[in-house]
């Protein structure tokens, strides 16, 4: 049969995709531009705590007033002043977080802290990595007769509340500063500079934000930095920040309540074991605490080394 006189309808037009907006000094292929972000995400931090400043500071001066704080003396750590400070700074970065994941249409998991991974097998792990640390540089400050342990400073029902109490409040301050300096920043830096360039960057101000503490000085900063350096390598290689979580936790609470030692400069309070140190700074920290220690940074050297020797796959991402 011939076709002839039949007339074939027209193809649908396929439509075009609509055009990208043009990159701007604002505004690159992947959006709003990273450096940007991070400054809207540091404003509303900035207004969080604006608002809710006065009204701390109104509650710690009634409670200071009528001397019921637990905040213990100047240069002291508390459970208590831990929990408001690093507990303040985790829900607003928090916050900020979760308003820049729906400006970005993101998940906020993808900030490093999955709900799905919470206090799983990672932040266990971290928890007793970080507790070997300090009592592996303990011990060598011990070797070297820079260190020794004079028996217990607390007893009875203050053991048990003391563990509880000292174990929730270094949890929160793992996380508050875990979020905030590797958090929402490590993965908005990550996607405008690169990982290890963000890395760096955030370690040096992590390091740069312990400088007020009472008794601080340039060799415990220095260790603060390399804290920040391995707590990024954990999240490089896990995926997630639940093991440096557990690591922040894990040491300071060896360090502040079970060997009762001063953490960057703060002194313990009602810690298990008193304790003292013999030395010369290079080898006990002087007032910062074991921290300032040359073994410090050798501790976390011999960590990072064995830590990418059993996860070697980097699982760290900023694709949605």
């Amino acid at each position: 049969m011939s076709d002839q006189g039949i007339v074939l309808p027209p193809e649908p037009a396929i439509p075009s995709p609509p055009p990208h907006p043009p990159n701007t000094v604002f505004r690159g292929p992947n959006g709003i531009r990273a450096g940007w972000r991070v400054l809207i995400f540091l404003l509303i931090v900035a207004g969080l705590l604006a608002v809710v400043n006065l009204v701390i500071f109104l509650i710690l001066h009634f409670l200071l007033h009528r001397g019921r704080t637990g905040l213990g003396t100047g240069g002291s750590l508390t459970p208590t002043t831990a929990v408001l400070g690093d507990g303040a700074i985790f829900v607003f970065t928090s916050i900020a977080a979760v308003l820049m994941a729906r400006i970005e249409r993101r998940k906020w998991s993808q900030y490093g802290l999955r709900l799905s991974s919470a206090f799983g097998r990672n932040f266990w792990t971290g928890l007793l990595i970080g507790f070997s640390a300090i009592s592996a540089t303990l011990l060598a400050i011990f070797s070297l007769h820079g260190f020794h342990l004079a028996g217990l400073a607390i007893h009875g029902q203050t053991i048990l509340t003391s563990i509880a109490a000292w174990g929730g409040a270094f949890i929160v301050v793992g996380l508050g500063e875990e979020f905030a300096f590797r958090g929402y920043l490590q993965f908005t830096l990550t996607t405008g500079m690169g990982f290890w360039p963000a890395a760096v960057l955030l370690s040096a101000l992590f390091g740069l934000a312990h400088a007020g503490n009472p008794g601080e000085g340039k060799f415990g900063l220095l260790s603060v930095v390399c804290f920040g350096l391995l707590f990024c390598l954990f999240l490089r290689r896990t995926g997630n920040l639940w093991l440096a979580v557990g690591f922040h936790a894990g040491w300071d609470w060896g360090q502040t309540f079970f060997y009762g030692v001063p953490d960057s400069g703060l002194k313990p309070y009602h810690n298990l074991l008193n304790s003292a140190f013999h030395g010369p700074a290079w080898l006990t920290g002087g007032s910062v605490g074991p921290e300032a220690s040359v073994f410090t940074p050798t501790v976390l050297l011999i960590v990072a080394i064995l830590f990418s020797l059993a996860y070697r796959q980097n699982r760290y991402t900023t694709q949605s």
